[in-house]
């Protein structure tokens, strides 16, 4: 990367507008790995001057996401910092000082235009079939006009004068870029409502918090030449930028929150857009990072699997490419896989207990505590890391539950599939239900309840009964769980505990053939 002999301050800025975005996750990572890596600050500052869009409870939300990811910061939020406040909002003096600059320097003016009226000038460019520039008027508003104007309730904005001329950015990843002056206009820097806009605040901000580097997605590369427009009116130095791959679909389409609406308006399960929505599809957070680290940037090498140290250690803006990166969710589940096998079984327990407190937090705490049935209460982190390695070689959290689930739910509120009843059970006259009612005399009488012990129980009623495991390892698999899936038989019965596994099979062969009481 290249910087300059002064230490390297970074920032990241989401609106507080929702969930924070997996490519809003992907910018915040690539800030943070650059600040880590030449130790420099990471600052967090919170965009909200567009009250609009503002929604409760996003900040909270947003700070919980990136500290689930793993990333900190030197300055923001909740850790204050020299450059505070890091609130937009909180901001609004500083930014009306420089709006006066702008408009004292004649390099910004206010336009006294009524919505309405702007409403029509682009009504008669699309009837021209033209796009619409705002004009500047000539002569310009003087300010005692525009502050008459605001003072009497008027819907006054302030413009920023853009010159009219080329403007060129050095960019670290896309190289020398140039805007050409036809493709600028006189924008808003301060709207009706006192509140300046992101091009002002931005620009300003940066500036007061030292900030050396911008990093951000392509879509804000149309806004540099604005940026650095004002960077030159007002005298400040402009900050180096790179502007990172828009991340997209596997069929090119950008990644969008609006694909979950789509998705839902189609009557699919909604993809996952933003952090949250990964937390609770049960991924970790290992592996999302890992995952999104490579959107975009590569090692150089055929590496693949980093953790958070690792990234700062490897990473460049020189590995950085230009062209969109697709969001594969396919190899994300391969990567979340393999993070499974390979942490921790101390960290993994770590993330499950995350991932159930998530579930009981989306549901507004109306989902009650997993009970672990063989002991009453809630599982400890010992019992919680049998069950994970019961359940070895699963993809997400959720499949742990889905293959785990029986454990956690009273033996008479056990659901039973009915074709799996049908299936296991009911099929070939009744078969299963009569190896049921062999297997309950053997399991009464069975002193050793180790899950060993409990397999070569089985075992051996296979090679009395001349049949295969399935034909003793299902009937019991569905007494116990409801379903066909579970670890395997030995290990389910001694994980679930002895009397819990005869009042299921009792309760099981009290069924009819579809599964409900009869």
């Amino acid at each position: 990367m290249t910087t300059t002999h002064e230490p390297v301050r970074l920032r990241f800025a989401p609106s507080p507008t929702g969930y924070l975005h997996v490519g809003g996750a992907r910018t915040a990572l690539f800030n943070w790995l650059i600040a880590r890596r030449h130790g420099g600050t990471f600052i967090l500052r919170i965009e909200d001057t567009d009250r609009t869009r503002h929604v409760a409870d996003s900040v909270a939300k947003i700070l919980d996401d990136l500290r689930w990811l793993g990333l900190d910061w030197d300055e923001g939020p909740e850790v204050g910092g020299p450059c505070g406040p890091y609130f937009q909002s909180q901001r609004r003096a500083i930014y009306d000082e420089h709006i006066r600059r702008l408009l004292e320097s004649g390099n910004a003016y206010y336009a006294l235009e009524t919505p309405e009226e702007l409403a029509a000038m682009r009504e008669r460019a699309r009837a021209t079939h033209g796009g619409f520039r705002y004009p500047r008027p000539d002569p310009l508003p003087t300010i005692a006009e525009g502050e008459s104007a605001r003072r009497a309730g008027r819907p006054v904005v302030v413009r920023f004068k853009m010159p009219g001329e080329d403007v060129t950015v050095t960019d670290d990843v896309l190289g020398t870029v140039t805007m050409p002056a036809d493709q600028h206009e006189d924008f808003v820097i301060q709207k009706a409502d006192g509140f300046p806009t992101y091009h002002l605040a931005c620009v300003v901000d940066d500036e007061r918090m030292g900030v050396t580097h911008v990093l951000r997605g392509q879509e804000h590369l149309m806004n540099t030449p604005k940026h650095v427009a004002l960077q030159r009116a007002l005298g400040f130095r402009t900050p180096r930028y790179a502007h990172l791959p828009v991340i997209v679909n596997m069929d090119g389409s950008k990644m969008s929150k609006r694909d979950k609406e789509k998705a839902l308006a189609r009557g699919e399960t909604p993809p996952e857009i933003e952090v949250h929505d990964f937390r609770a599809a049960g991924y970790l957070p290992e592996a999302l990072v890992n995952f999104i680290a490579l959107l975009g940037w590569n090692p150089g090498d055929d590496r693949e699997h980093f953790s958070l140290a690792e990234l700062v250690e490897a990473f460049s803006l020189e590995r950085i490419g230009k062209t969109n990166a697709r969001f594969d969710r396919k190899k994300l589940l391969a990567f979340n896989t393999d993070w499974a096998a390979r942490l921790p079984q101390e960290r993994l327990v770590l993330a499950f207990r995350d991932f159930l407190a998530a579930r009981r937090r989306d549901a507004g705490e109306s989902r009650p505590p997993l009970i672990y049935r063989p002991t009453g209460k809630e599982p400890t982190d010992e019992e919680l890391r049998t069950i994970l390695q019961a359940c070895a070689g699963f993809r997400t959290f959720p499949d742990v539950l889905r293959k785990a689930g029986f454990l956690f739910v009273a033996d008479e509120d056990v659901a039973y599939d009915p074709k799996a009843v049908k299936k296991v059970l009911a099929k070939n006259d009744g078969a299963g239900f009569a190896m049921l009612r062999g297997l309950l005399d053997r399991l009464e009488s069975q002193a050793d309840w180790s899950a060993e012990a409990l397999e070569a129980l089985i075992e051996s009623v296979c090679e009395e009964k001349g049949v295969g495991m399935g034909s003793v390892a299902q009937p019991l698999r569905v007494a116990v769980s409801g379903s066909t899936v579970s670890p395997s038989i030995g290990l389910t019965l001694a994980l679930l505990g002895r009397e819990a596994v005869l009042a299921r099979i009792r309760r099981c062969l009290s069924l009819d053939r579809n599964g409900q009481p009869d």
